[in-house]
């Protein structure tokens, strides 16, 4: 019997580099997004079995579809050895602009009680069967807070203190807990992006690295590595002088009116 992967934001970029290669390892696939005919496409485009995959249209920043989505799967195809919550939104923000307040509202929703939805439906077939994997993709931007970028920095903080925490929880149960925290991947989240982004890495290459740490069940991975060490590095520096090396730096783009 093959295994399954449950894998949301699969409509572009890491979802979908994630799911080609769970499929090319041998997965069958569960695949949640808003953009069902986006999913539907790149599945045809890469003449993949319809046998081996399910499409799931919901919005993670709605609890009741992403839940009902979650339901359907282990109705329809079993309880997941894999669940990757990878959806997640990147939006510039301005405290000062009021309207700005629902942008940071909206990130939260995606990102962070989104991620945990995701999760919900699983958690409790998993701890019965004592194995799985349950996969947040946070950020290295939930390292140290950036100018502009404050809600999408701290929902990634929180993905990262959350999985820890359920990390915690399901200790001793045979279900592992993986943090990811990916670094720059050419992405679509990323493409607009004014500044310098070391260590761009392709959604492919990220894909490869992030399948062997999910399969090792470590707890946390930055990828690639040496934005790791940046990542140490930057959390290391003083205040002053971490403000400092940001004077100037250009910020996100905000959302458009």
């Amino acid at each position: 019997m093959r295994k399954l992967a449950f894998i949301t934001g699969a409509s572009s970029g890491l979802g979908q580099a994630l799911a080609w290669r769970y499929y090319q390892a041998g997965y069958d696939l569960a695949l949640l997004a808003r953009r069902e005919g986006e999913m539907q496409r790149w599945a045809l485009a890469h003449h993949m079995d319809p046998t081996r995959y399910r499409l799931y249209a919901a919005d993670v920043a709605q609890v009741p579809d992403v839940v009902a989505a979650g339901r359907a799967c282990l109705a329809q195809q079993g309880v997941p050895d894999v669940v990757v919550a990878n959806a997640g939104i990147s939006v510039g923000m301005d405290t000062a602009e009021y309207e700005d307040l629902a942008v940071m509202a909206r990130v939260f929703a995606v990102n962070n009680t989104g991620l945990a939805a995701t999760f919900h439906p699983f958690v409790a077939p998993m701890c019965r069967r004592g194995s799985g994997r349950l996969v947040g993709v946070a950020s290295v931007a939930g390292i140290r807070g950036l100018p502009g970028h404050g809600a999408y920095c701290a929902s990634k903080a929180a993905v990262i203190s959350y999985c820890e925490s359920l990390r915690g929880e399901l200790r001793g149960t045979g279900v592992r807990v993986v943090t990811l925290s990916p670094g720059y991947v050419d992405t679509p989240l990323t493409r607009q992006n004014r500044y310098p982004m070391p260590f761009l890495m392709t959604p492919e290459a990220f894909a490869v690295r992030a399948v062997k740490a999910i399969d090792a069940g470590t707890s946390y991975r930055v990828i690639p590595w040496p934005m790791g060490v940046v990542a140490k590095l930057l959390r290391l520096l003083p205040d002053a002088l971490f403000d400092r090396l940001l004077v100037g730096r250009p910020r996100k783009h905000r959302a458009p009116p």
